[in-house]
């Protein structure tokens, strides 16, 4: 440094401050590459590399712009909720409203959109530039429908329907909570809970069910592609409740109508149905001194009451005509069908009517006629259903059905075949392990 400071001061003193040194760099050097030249073989040459090289100079339009980073191909699944629109899940799946609009109508002439339930799935497909690319509709048991983004910029639409197919399958459980249950734990739907109901309804009183009650049943699942789509009528079946086993068979009759039938080929159908109204419980029997909860005295309760919610569907329990249905005092509204000169039913504290049903309407067992209430003398919602034989009152729960003609001729020969192919499924089918015994007890059915 002391040198460096010399040799300054010999230049005039264009150095005078030590920190100002590497400003006059470029002037200093080549001074001295010439002092140590000349003095002597104790002083070493300077590298070449070390002495610094003019930048080179570059204009505007030489520099490029940066590349910005290409995203990844992915894909966004948004599931049908309750509530949600086909448009709804589009636009937030990303499309304009424009787009959303036009895939709506597209996608509406190739598929009803009101069958469009929560579990439909949606794909939207992102391109690199982050561009929604194809848009992709999975509709349970139905199929596909795709939307490609063409050249143009718009939408090319594909649809792709599954293979429909129907498997026979054996069906067997063991009651433990509910049949409901019973059959959740077996994999099968809550769709056959109501086929059970309605093929055994006349001899089985699904209001007391008991636990180890078993049952088996052959029915045919109808599947589209992998979804299960729903069930085809029960072809046989088998109940032991109570200890006592009930099997029913179905056969069609020359008219074309269906039904079920006992192995030894007398119908299952009987005159009346042992409830009007499905799920529920009895809240009060039949009595002929009862404690009446609002004129809180003892007096005869006609009917037997069927507590359940506000619109349950009450159902006529046998063929008949109605004679009333109209408002009347304590009995709220109310509709009495007569079913012979003799038998005559009544429906009580009816929240409204069915559609159509006035007097002189014709009806059929299980016709809706009106709908759960608490109109008239009532503390909460419930159904009084009563049955008179020639103005008596008789206990709904003890009443004797009458039976219909049983097959006879070529239906009967055809359901022997029935009974003969599908009898040897039911008895050898394998009855799933109970899971455990559920807290709740009170639905059985």
């Amino acid at each position: 440094m002391k040198k460096l400071l010399a040799i300054g001061d010999r230049l005039g003193g264009v150095v005078r401050r030590p920190r100002a040194y590497f400003a006059v760099l470029p002037i200093v050097v080549p001074l001295l590459l010439v002092v140590t030249n000349g003095a002597g073989p104790a002083q070493q040459p300077l590298r070449a590399s070390a002495i610094p090289t003019p930048t080179p100079r570059l204009s505007y339009e030489q520099l490029a712009t940066p590349a910005p980073d290409a995203l990844p191909q992915h894909s966004v699944l948004l599931t049908f909720e309750e509530g949600d629109t086909l448009d709804s899940i589009l636009v937030a799946g990303g499309l304009a409203r424009n787009e959303s609009a036009v895939l709506n109508r597209e996608f509406g002439k190739a598929i009803d959109l009101r069958r469009l339930r929560p579990g439909n799935i949606v794909r939207f497909h992102h391109a690199p530039d982050g561009a929604i690319d194809s848009v992709e509709m999975k509709v349970i048991g139905w199929g596909e429908l795709d939307a490609v983004r063409n050249d143009s910029g718009s939408f090319d639409i594909q649809q792709r329907q599954v293979q429909l197919q129907e498997i026979e399958t054996t069906v067997a459980a063991r009651i433990d909570s509910s049949l409901y249950e019973a059959l959740r734990m077996s994999g099968e739907g809550p769709q056959l809970v109501q086929q059970i109901v309605d093929v055994f309804q006349w001899d089985i009183d699904f209001f007391a069910l008991q636990k180890n009650d078993s049952f088996s049943l052959v029915v045919r699942k109808r599947f589209g592609g992998g979804d299960l789509l729903g069930y085809g009528p029960i072809v046989a079946a088998r109940f032991t409740h109570g200890g006592q086993t009930f099997e029913a068979y179905r056969q069609e009759t020359p008219d074309g109508r269906a039904g079920y039938y006992a192995r030894n080929g007398s119908p299952l159908r009987k005159q009346f149905l042992r409830a009007p109204l499905q799920f529920t419980h009895i809240t009060s029997h039949f009595s002929k001194s009862r404690f009446h909860p609002i004129l809180h005295a003892f007096r005869p309760h006609h009917g037997v009451d069927y507590g359940a919610p506000v619109g349950t569907p009450v159902m006529t329990t046998a063929d008949g005509v109605v004679v009333e249905a109209r408002y009347k005092g304590g009995e709220g509204n109310f509709v009495r069908v007569r079913h012979s000169s003799r038998i005559e039913t009544s429906y009580l504290h009816l929240s409204r009517f069915a559609k159509d049903v006035r007097p002189g309407k014709k009806v059929v067992q299980g016709d809706v006629i009106g709908y759960v209430g608490s109109t008239g003398l009532a503390t909460g919602p419930h159904l009084d259903y009563r049955v008179s034989d020639n103005g008596a009152w008789l206990d709904p729960l003890q009443l004797k059905s009458i039976t219909p003609d049983p097959l006879h001729g070529a239906s009967l020969e055809q359901f022997r075949a029935s009974v003969a192919r599908f009898a040897p499924k039911l008895a050898t089918a394998v009855v799933p392990q109970v899971a455990g015994l559920a807290a709740k007890r009170r639905a059985l059915f």
